[in-house]
């Protein structure tokens, strides 16, 4: 059985006209002789009546502190609804579809409300719906516990219902379809002569993903690099090829990348960032100072980021909405932190950077150019980031897509 699965976001499915346009290329779908599984976001964004977050504002106008396991049912809910209008929409037009929940498709997870994580799939339900010719329509975002209890995935989560499908189906292709053309070099609200990549490894998009640009969740990224199974970046509005998602062996293999010639894939950016500096060398009770900060946020739920230690100082940076926080925490162990708020972080990212001497200098000869000061950096095999002012955000990224010619 030659399968595939399709996944519509939120935007996709807001309007009856809309819904006609995902139906066709379902059917498109189904005409090429594919078995098709179809996950769907909560209909809309925020402020339409059934977006999620939407629902969530219903519960938390009355009682702001609802528990999470409750919460999970409430939003739960808006996939739900959007999956049973969207199989109305298909058997309007005559093809046979089914609706299931995350659990009735077999998404088994954690307890961990909110943000849980897939423990496996039982395909069978699906897979018997499939041979019966059914479109399958699955709540994306969802799951249910060993023990009945429903969850839901945290953001992202109906992309990853859907590479986690797509690996326990072992689908030919996962397409996420979104209002976007595919993945772009660069954000084009901020570069204007960005374009759209063609392919990319599964590296690369990760990083992208996780440095800034959001069209696909990471973690859906890493579920379909476990098997290999391809994932293509389409929009729902055209017919664009949109961006194909595979390992580095099989670009090669296609003979469409001299990974010599590209170092640089994307650049991507974070705002709204905070670094924080402790010196540590003059301290009375240095010994063990590193490990007491980073246990301390650690205790608080405070993420950190942006890590560089050395014998003198630790740097790392926090988002701004919880830089208070962390100072305060700081504060009450006696370290005397200094602040750098407004803060963004720019990522040039590229699976061809590794061993290709002289990326770092073209990154500081851009920046040095546009008198971007380079405030931090730290880099791996795939990415450099760097560390600048807010208001340099946006003049670093366009220097660096200039820099490494991405826009040709």
């Amino acid at each position: 059985m030659k399968l595939l699965v399709q996944k519509f976001g939120g935007s996709s499915v807001s309007t009856p006209e809309l819904r006609e346009l995902v139906a066709q290329k379902i059917m498109r779908s189904v005409q090429e002789g594919y078995a098709t599984v179809v996950v769907v976001s909560a209909i809309g964004r925020v402020g339409d009546p059934y977006a999620t977050d939407t629902l969530l504002g219903l519960a938390r106008k009355n009682y702001s502190d609802m528990a999470k396991r409750e919460l999970d049912l409430l939003m739960a809910c808006g996939e739900i609804i959007s999956g049973v209008v969207l199989v109305s929409t298909l058997l309007a037009q005559g093809y046979d579809a089914v609706f299931l929940t995350g659990g009735q498709a077999g998404i088994v997870t954690d307890n961990s409300f909110g943000d849980a994580r897939i423990l496996k799939i039982n395909p069978e339900r699906t897979l018997n719906y499939l041979k019966q010719q059914k479109i399958v329509v699955v709540a994306g975002f969802q799951g249910c516990t060993e023990e009945g209890e429903m969850t839901t995935l945290g953001r992202g989560g109906s992309d990853t219902t859907a590479a986690a499908l797509g690996v326990a189906l072992r689908a030919e292709a996962v397409d996420i379809y979104t209002d976007v053309d595919g993945i772009m070099t660069a954000d084009p609200r901020i570069v204007k002569g960005a374009k759209m990549l063609e392919v990319v490894t599964y590296n690369e998009i990760c990083q992208l993903a996780q440095q800034g640009a959001k069209v696909i969740h990471p973690r859906a990224v890493e579920i379909a690099m476990q098997q290999n199974i391809p994932l293509r970046v389409k929009c729902t509005f055209n017919d664009s090829p949109g961006t194909l998602v595979t390992n580095r062996g099989e670009i090669l293999e296609q003979g469409t990348v001299i990974y010599s010639d590209r170092p640089i894939t994307g650049i991507t950016q974070i705002a709204n960032i905070t670094q924080l500096k402790v010196i540590t060398r003059d301290l009375s009770d240095k010994k063990g100072a590193e490990l007491k900060i980073f246990k301390a946020l650690a205790l608080a739920n405070v993420s950190v980021d942006f890590i560089n230690v050395n014998p003198d100082a630790v740097m790392f940076t926090v988002s701004d909405d919880v830089a208070g926080k962390a100072i305060q925490i700081l504060q009450n162990m006696n370290f005397d932190p200094e602040a750098l708020p407004g803060c963004a972080k720019v990522s040039a990212v590229g699976a061809g950077m590794a061993g290709i001497p002289g990326v770092m200098a073209s990154i500081v000869e851009a920046l040095t150019k546009e008198e971007v000061q380079i405030l931090q950096s730290s880099d791996s095999h795939t990415t450099i980031w760097c560390l600048v002012r807010r208001e340099d955000m946006d003049k670093a990224v366009q220097a660096l897509h200039e820099q490494f010619r991405l826009g040709e």
